[in-house]
């Protein structure tokens, strides 16, 4: 038997500090070591990447699966993710849906509890559950739920699950108590409700082109000014969700003074495309927030590169252009899916196109969440984290089609668009589980993972 169950050589390790030619040694599921190949026992398998660029997973914090809004199960979620280099997604459980209905009397516990006797993914996945009421025993369930190995919360400010201020900044405090990360949707209710019916009621505003400024960006920007805030009087963790603006990006940096307690991603649909995405795609092309301006998406690239957004995700929501197409603008679902795209398009547009450093990336995509949310074994290529590579052709072109999908979406919005860079090979835990974009590993190998509390010094 061999010293070693596999050797990954030929290729280029990139981790979000270096990039360096190098072989990664892996048992029993771990990295064991990473340097020339020579220095090496005897490996059960030697995988020759012949030149390309060995990457960490993926680790995609923000996902919709098998849940509100989305009509993907974990193993059709999974496996779009795996195509795409995914290797870890953290899902939304969601506080009394159940099976398309909503349940007034269930808990937190209970939506945590659903998606763990029901998962059964190929990737590694974690869970961060939805508050949706404003009431005593969610903050009493807390504690426990972080014992649990659940970490994270996420709450609304606007929408029919929206909470109010003064309950958010309630759940902050318990979240200081046990040193738990919440995440919030920052948009102000009122604004987007008035903005929505003042368009609805003229001829021009009936154009999904005008989606944008039914939820403006001054909205988004009040929002997650007040609600960090909130958190830094609590002193609290805050991660802001899709960050798609200037000015939302401006109020989160006003509250940073030390960048350890406030931080925030943005999606890679706000990174590549404006809001001229609607006259083009119409309805189909929805999320909330919307899409912005074409300075919008240069101003996110700074604030990427200054710290002040520090993680990109995906936000992906799966859902049939059944319910995107049919009805007017303000009908459609919110929500666009991209999970088995998003690495290929971001590192095509920040790296190929904007000169971002492929360690940058691997910061923004794989580490950074990684770090962010109480994952120490993801998102890095070191001994003794779990051996999740992605084998990615930085030179090989690809045009996206929706027709291989594995995601139960039916739909683009990257329909067509022509990227370099494309993932070759997906491992989680040292097993292969996407293979030139098949699908080779079997629903379950995926684990759930009890993240820990993340240290944000």
């Amino acid at each position: 038997m061999a010293d070693i169950d596999t050797l990954v050589t030929g290729g280029t390790v990139v981790t979000a500090d270096v990039t360096v030619d190098a072989a990664i040694g892996i048992d029993d599921g771990v990295i064991v070591g990473v340097a020339e190949e020579h220095v090496f026992p005897e490996a059960d398998d030697r995988i020759d990447v012949d030149g390309s660029l060995v990457l960490p997973g993926v680790v995609d914090p923000h996902v919709h699966i098998a849940g509100y809004n989305s009509i993907d199960s974990y193993e059709t979620g999974s496996r779009a993710a795996a195509a795409g280099g995914v290797t870890t997604f953290l899902n939304f459980a969601w506080q009394g849906w159940k099976d398309g209905d909503w349940d007034t009397s269930a808990s937190l516990s209970d939506a945590v509890e659903r998606h763990r006797s029901q998962a059964a993914p190929i990737i590694d996945y974690g869970l961060h559950p939805v508050i949706t009421r404003e009431t005593a025993a969610v903050l009493d369930e807390l504690p426990q739920l972080v014992e649990d190995g659940v970490t994270s919360f996420k709450m609304f400010t606007t929408d029919d699950i929206r909470l109010s201020n003064g309950f958010i900044g309630e759940v902050f405090r318990r979240l200081a108590d046990v040193g738990a990360v919440g995440m919030v949707h920052t948009e102000d209710y009122s604004v987007c409700e008035r903005r929505t019916e003042a368009l609805k009621s003229t001829q021009p505003g009936k154009s999904p082109a005008s989606y944008p400024r039914s939820r403006p960006d001054y909205a988004e920007a009040m929002a997650a000014g007040s609600v960090a805030r909130l958190a830094a009087a609590a002193d609290a963790k805050y991660y802001g969700v899709h960050t798609t603006s200037e000015a939302a990006a401006e109020a989160i940096a006003a509250v940073q003074t030390d960048g350890s307690n406030v931080r925030a991603e943005t999606c890679t649909h706000y990174t590549v495309f404006d809001a001229s995405l609607y006259e083009r795609l119409g309805n189909r092309a929805i999320m909330s927030p919307p899409l912005r301006t074409e300075r919008d998406v240069d101003a996110l690239f700074d604030y990427l590169d200054d710290g002040t957004l520090s993680v990109v995700s995906t936000d992906h929501v799966p859902l049939p252009r059944s319910r995107k197409d049919d009805g007017p603008w303000w009908e459609s679902a919110f929500g666009v899916n991209g999970l088995q795209h998003s690495l290929s398009v971001f590192h095509d547009e920040a790296v190929n196109r904007r000169g971002l450093s492929y360690p940058k990336l691997v910061e923004l995509v794989c580490t950074n969440p990684a770090r962010t949310f109480g994952l120490p074994r993801k998102g890095r290529i070191e001994p003794g984290a779990d051996a999740d590579l992605v084998v990615f052709d930085p030179g090989e072109t690809d045009t996206i089609s929706a027709d291989r999908n594995h995601s139960n979406a039916d739909y683009s919005i990257y329909d067509g668009r022509e990227v370099t860079g494309r993932v070759k090979k997906t491992f989680v835990r040292g097993t292969l589980v996407a293979d030139d974009g098949e699908i080779v590993a079997q629903p379950g190998h995926g684990q759930f993972r009890h993240r820990v509390v993340p240290s944000w010094g």
